[in-house]
């Protein structure tokens, strides 16, 4: 592995000050045996290609040995993960938190059984609810459905919306029988031309409703029919932001307006916006921003047109330096709804009062979740609180954005664009080959990373992620930055 400790010196003070919530499972680097996958991961690959598609798969992982930020594969190859299983770990691996909460013996019988919460939930489950998700709701958001994954909380957000429309035209009235009857042939006026405003670079899933919304990439929509929904143009923002401020407002007005004329040619045709989704950070898309502006413009151009106003955080929660990513724009009225998963261990959606459907089994599917995973996100919950990981989050993703920027600065011909919210940060590389050979050679000195969009490189670090993990980072990348042709 490649030895330098230039960002290490400059994190030493820092590093050395830190407390750590996960600091007695915790290694002191990454060890490198084999090339990354190695062989034992690529024999594992070729058995599993044989039972089903696994050409997506990087490595096999021993969870065992894994602790903390750093994984192991199955090759014994010890890797400092920034990636989190796509921003889905929270505490890292085998955070001592998780593992006490799940051997405790009183909750056998709910690891032992998985019900169908929305007929007959355990009588743990309301104060689960109160104690792990409610605790981090979002201002103003009371109600809270649990759900299976990200997409199907996102589905279920769609739903809420398009239930809430319909509810709001049909008035006191109830549904015609020519409105039950034609709903069966999927035919208006049961099945109403009501759609969901999303944008160009957006993800929100792979079920049929959520990657109609998707806008990202061909290889997510390619040869699968969609519903015929609207997209806007999202912001392209220049770096650093405080040297563009006039430029970017041109662009997210241009955006804003481009969104207004779109809602307004779409109800024209028959086809009003029940919806208008957006990702705080367009993280498929390749970890686009905007600023508070764009989306408090947005809320209200959803109110405006009838809209509700739902976030889609299922990647943001707790990384960005606040709780929820949303916070950061100042927002006059709390979202409508806001959808969560990855780290949450859970997933579901928060909603305002008054968005409840009027008719039972309306939101609902067997399971909606499972109480396994709400026994971790009690843990992840009370050790963020605990430790005040939100908070750390953001100082630890000040020094690891100063790196990037440090790092863009000394390889301009290789790094733009560094940004980021919290530990969520990214920079882009001059070409998409580049992205993927920086990707690689990371891999191989240690790191596991993922890249996103066409040539940006991505970090999804853990909640426990400190000064010392980043240091380590930014002097291996450094090093790998050095080999590259200028």
């Amino acid at each position: 592995m490649l030895a330098i400790s230039r960002f290490r010196s400059s994190f030493r003070i820092l590093a050395a000050a830190s407390f750590s919530a996960d600091a007695s499972a915790d290694f002191s680097g990454p060890e490198v045996k084999t090339r990354i996958p190695g062989p034992e991961s690529l024999r594992l690959i070729s058995e599993l290609n044989k039972i089903q598609e696994s050409r997506a798969v990087d490595i096999f992982i021993d969870f065992k040995k894994s602790r903390g930020n750093y994984v192991y594969d199955a090759d014994g190859n010890r890797l400092l993960d920034v990636c989190n299983h796509i921003a889905s770990l929270p505490l890292g691996y085998n955070h001592p938190d998780i593992l006490s909460a799940l051997q405790d013996p009183g909750i056998l019988h709910l690891l032992a059984h998985r019900p169908a919460l929305g007929i007959a939930p355990p009588t743990e489950f309301v104060h689960m609810l109160e104690s792990s998700l409610l605790a981090v709701a979002p201002a103003g958001l009371t109600d809270v459905m649990t759900m299976m994954c990200g997409a199907c909380a996102v589905e279920n957000a769609f739903k809420t919306a398009f239930l809430h429309y319909q509810r709001r035209e049909r008035g006191e009235t109830e549904p015609t029988d020519e409105e039950y009857q034609s709903c069966l042939r999927n035919e208006p006026p049961g099945s109403p031309n009501l759609t969901v405003l999303t944008f160009k670079g957006s993800f929100h899933g792979r079920t049929f409703g959520a990657l109609s919304a998707t806008r990202s990439k061909y290889l997510h929509k390619l040869d699968l029919p969609a519903f015929d929904w609207p997209a806007a143009p999202f912001p392209q923002l220049k770096y650093p932001l405080d040297e563009h401020e006039q430029e970017n407002r041109r662009e997210e007005m241009s955006c804003l307006d481009a969104v207004r004329n779109i809602a307004r040619e779409w109800s024209e045709r028959g086809k009003p916006v029940a919806c208008l989704s957006v990702e705080p950070i367009q993280s498929e898309g390749g970890d686009r921003h905007a600023t508070p502006y764009f989306f408090r413009e947005l809320q209200t151009i959803a109110k405006d047109i009838g809209a509700l106003f739902h976030v889609d955080e299922v990647q943001t929660f707790g990384i960005t330096g606040k709780l929820w990513a949303h916070e950061h724009w100042d927002l006059p009225h709390s979202p409508d709804i806001v959808t969560f998963a990855k780290k949450l261990q859970t997933s579901g959606a928060f909603v305002r009062p008054g968005l409840r459907p009027d008719r039972s089994w309306r939101i609902f599917n067997t399971w909606m979740g499972d109480p396994s995973k709400m026994i971790i996100a009690d843990a992840v919950v009370k050790c963020i609180k605990k430790h005040d990981l939100v908070q750390k989050t953001g100082t630890v993703g000040a020094g690891l954005l100063k790196g990037l920027n440090e790092l863009q600065e000394r390889y301009p011909a290789i790094l733009s664009r560094a940004r980021g919210a919290g530990t969520l940060c990214s920079i882009d590389c001059r070409t998409s080959q580049l992205k993927d050979e920086v990707v690689k050679a990371l891999q191989n000195e240690g790191i596991y990373i993922i890249g996103c969009g066409e040539r940006t490189i991505r970090l999804r670090p853990s909640l426990v992620f400190e000064d010392r993990h980043a240091a380590v980072f930014l002097d291996i990348f450094d090093a790998v930055l050095a080999r590259q042709p200028k």
